[in-house]
């Protein structure tokens, strides 16, 4: 119930307005998100390259209604290309874009201006030597999602995918996307969805995630495992035995479990973190706290501390 009350939450201005204009909220936000602009994502960037992780900036903002925002998310993409070329970081760093943040939802042509966003990103990706991942949204933005990548893979094969182990559908996408050069970042889910989508039990969740993840490693793609629970890692390792080092890779979000990034990454895995930063981090943030108990206590363990 506490999950659903918080993903509630992560839709809801009046919450988000409280939420925002706390003023001790802002120290535990920072365990989750680099920061508010670029040099905070660029700096955050170098520290982790230095340690021996791969790392992916995710510019927060989704669900825009408007072609002006749409236009300025991408420029801050472009911007962020131009400055991770400059800080020699593109051989070790990429893109995650949510297509709702690129014009998605706009109430005319909304795929169509997505689709042109995009392509101005992968191509600016491109131009620098790196690449770009689709985040994925909620279940109903799938399809849209998906028909938008194969359009974007014409031209540029190597942009990325998210797909979501919760929903009961995905373990047909990955054989569907499990093909040579494919690359599939496979995550849990982190949206409230209804029961006749998506999986309601953490049990049923795992198994389909093993499930999902027995495809993509029998495939010739490149997975991107995202999880930090041990239990499915070790699972992974296990299924990866066959397969060299640089044909897979491991991701972890900003802020959680950075010891295990570490071991990993020294151990010689690909180890990539998910970086987000940006004034937009009220979704996001919301949905961090919902995906373990963990992180709310961190949360109301640091604001009575703060306080």
């Amino acid at each position: 119930m506490l999950r659903s009350a918080l993903l509630a939450a992560s839709r809801s201005d009046a919450v988000r307005e409280l939420v925002e204009r706390t003023p001790l909220t802002r120290p535990v936000v920072r365990r989750f998100i680099s920061g508010d602009d670029v040099d905070a994502a660029v700096a955050t960037t170098g520290e982790l390259v230095a340690d021996g992780r791969y790392v992916t900036l995710d510019h927060l903002g989704e669900d825009t209604r408007d072609a002006d925002q749409a236009a300025a998310t991408v420029e801050a993409y472009l911007d962020l290309l131009r400055r991770l070329e400059l800080a020699g970081h593109t051989g070790r760093a990429e893109v995650s874009v949510k297509l709702s943040a690129v014009g998605q939802f706009l109430p005319e042509d909304g795929e169509k201006i997505a689709l042109d966003n995009a392509r101005r990103i992968c191509a600016a990706a491109g131009a620098v030597g790196t690449t770009v991942t689709l985040d994925m949204e909620d279940h109903t933005t799938t399809d849209s999602t998906l028909g938008i990548l194969r359009e974007l893979r014409v031209d540029f094969p190597w942009v990325g995918a998210v797909l979501q182990a919760y929903l009961k559908r995905t373990e047909q996408d990955c054989r569907d996307l499990a093909g040579p050069g494919s690359r599939v970042r496979l995550c849990k889910g982190a949206y409230k969805e209804p029961a006749s989508v998506a999986f309601q039990d953490k049990t049923e969740v795992d198994l389909s995630y093993v499930r999902c993840l027995k495809v993509l490693m029998a495939g010739r793609g490149y997975p991107m495992v995202a999880s930090h629970d041990p239990r499915l890692i070790a699972i992974a390792r296990e299924l990866a035995s066959g397969r060299s080092k640089d044909s897979y890779e491991f991701q972890m979000l900003y802020g959680i479990r950075p010891d295990e990034q570490r071991r990993l990454a020294a151990e010689g895995h690909r180890m990539r973190v998910y970086v987000p930063y940006g004034d937009q981090w009220y979704g996001y943030f919301m949905r961090r706290l919902a995906e373990r108990p963990a992180n709310v206590a961190f949360f109301l363990r640091s604001l009575v501390t703060t306080g």
